[in-house]
């Protein structure tokens, strides 16, 4: 396998891990500055848009990509490793992830620094999935695949007994496979619980699979053929599935009053946890778009390359900026410090219920927040790519 060949192979999937880690911003700039993020749903028909929908929608794809990419980029760290140092590694770089997300992602998130709530997310699902995963390569390869593909179309068979629990699940259940949920610790702090890790460690092994085809020696043709059939067969299963009702989303779609919301119904799919309709939605448009991109290089490419280079970076970053620069519009728009925590429903500091802007409007700081983070990410990417620091690893 030549040089080149290589570099091709991990631009492309640092150039898709860029797209979604952009695309994941917005998500988060429409929470921090929507108008009607705290209190109403982009994805209840009731109220909706179709264009509030999308903006909810497309960053569907973030979370699952990354699990994903999360585990090829495992496997083909492996090809540099002995399969113990790469266990130690995965379990240490996961342990590394969990602290990440309790210590920092928490306080960016509330800048509350009594830590009165804590949330585990997506960080938290990447780093117990990585632990897993750092534990299960000690497997031969097909055992892997197995357990892979078992998570991945299985666990919606959970839904059935969750639903017969009508909600009410013990603690290591919800932790498992359950829905968001919040568990007490003290009177003064909790735990939000927003990804239950099940399903997350199922994308990740998935990924894990497929990073052999980036195997030294692999066809580049053949690894081209399996993720565009892959990724079509994903969608058309996603539609089948969909269209049929009878497995692989907690929720079935339903006739609405317009041909469009009908649509979006069809589209609405269970993120928390992420059904098997859901991550075939996300997944196979992914690995379709993961082939495509293997030979392209021009501007655009090397624009989301520097941000899928350097994903933990720019997701603490982001969030600090974000929550920064709404801390600044909160003042600018007249509340004081007395608004800034404690209002009802308020998780956020600085961040009232009653605080915001129209959606074009956030579409519009999260152009801002994307381009003054990219010299940023740059310039780090750099620093990270001459220097051999140990650290450097972890972040």
């Amino acid at each position: 396998m030549s040089d080149q060949l290589l570099r091709k192979r991990v631009i492309s999937i640092d150039v898709l891990r860029g797209i979604i880690m952009v695309i994941m911003a917005l998500d988060h700039v429409r929470e921090f500055f929507h108008a009607d993020a705290m209190t109403g749903s982009p994805t209840n028909l009731a109220t909706t848009t179709p264009i509030l929908f999308f903006t909810r929608w497309i960053t569907h794809f973030c979370a699952p990509v990354f699990l994903f990419l999360s585990g090829m980029s495992a496997f083909l760290n492996g090809q540099k490793k002995t399969k113990m140092a790469l266990s130690v590694f995965l379990i240490k770089r996961g342990l590394w992830l969990l602290a990440i997300e309790i210590v920092v992602i928490s306080f960016v998130l509330t800048f509350n620094p009594f830590y009165n709530i804590i949330f585990l997310e997506v960080i938290w699902a990447t780093g117990i999935s990585m632990i897993i995963l750092g534990l299960l390569i000690h497997l031969p390869f097909r055992v892997i695949v197995l357990i892979g593909v078992l998570i991945f179309f299985g666990h919606n068979l959970l839904d059935g007994p969750e639903t017969a629990r009508q909600g009410k699940l013990g603690a290591i259940w919800a932790i498992l496979h359950g829905r968001s949920a919040f568990f007490s610790i003290n009177a003064n702090h909790s735990l939000l619980l927003g990804y239950s890790f099940l399903p997350w460690t199922g994308i990740m092994i998935m990924g894990y699979c497929f990073g052999r085809l980036y195997a030294a020696g692999a066809s580049q043709l053949k690894r081209k053929k399996i993720l565009l059939s892959t990724g079509t067969s994903l969608v058309v299963l996603f539609i089948v599935l969909r269209f049929i009702n009878v497995y692989g989303n907690p929720v079935p779609w339903s006739a609405q009053q317009t041909r469009v919301l009908d649509f979006l119904s069809f589209l609405n799919t269970n993120k928390y946890p992420p059904s098997l309709l859901y991550s075939c939605m996300t997944l196979g448009p992914a690995l379709i778009v993961l082939a495509l991109i293997e030979n392209t290089s021009n501007r655009v490419t090397v624009f989301f390359n520097i941000y899928g280079r350097v994903p933990l970076f720019y997701f603490i970053v982001h969030f600090f900026f974000i929550h920064i620069l709404c801390m600044i519009l909160f003042f600018a728009s007249g509340y004081t410090f007395k608004d800034a925590y404690g209002g009802k429903g308020q998780i956020f500091v600085f961040r009232p219920v009653h605080f915001g802007y129209p959606l074009w409007e956030v579409y519009i700081i999260w152009a801002l927040v994307v381009a003054v983070l990219y010299p940023l990410c740059k310039k780090y990417n750099h620093y990270k790519s001459t220097h051999q620091k140990w650290w450097l690893s972890y972040l």
